[in-house]
């Protein structure tokens, strides 16, 4: 049985690796928005959207995880059920 702690601490990883491909979704910089604060770049979001990117990459990384948790704890799916990709040249 996995501890509460490791699921999280797993769950936690996808959660952050999850929040870059979210983050530019919907983005409007202040370049679009032809409203370029003094002192900063063109590429700085116009309004940042916290709680809705927030959520967004809640909702995405649970269903990522969700979907790797099935695979590995109730399919049993490893790194050992790919096969070999480097031929072996040691015979």
């Amino acid at each position: 049985m996995v501890s509460f702690i490791s699921l999280f601490a797993e769950y936690f990883i996808c959660w952050w690796i999850t929040l870059f491909m979210v983050l530019p979704i919907g983005l409007r910089t202040q370049a679009d928005a032809n409203d370029v604060v003094v002192g900063t770049v063109k590429s700085a979001p116009a309004r940042f959207r916290f709680w809705r990117v927030f959520l967004l990459n809640t909702v995405v990384s649970a269903v990522i995880y969700a979907i790797w948790y099935t695979a590995t704890a109730v399919y049993g799916l490893n790194m050992m059920s790919f096969p070999r990709i480097v031929p072996d040249f040691s015979n």
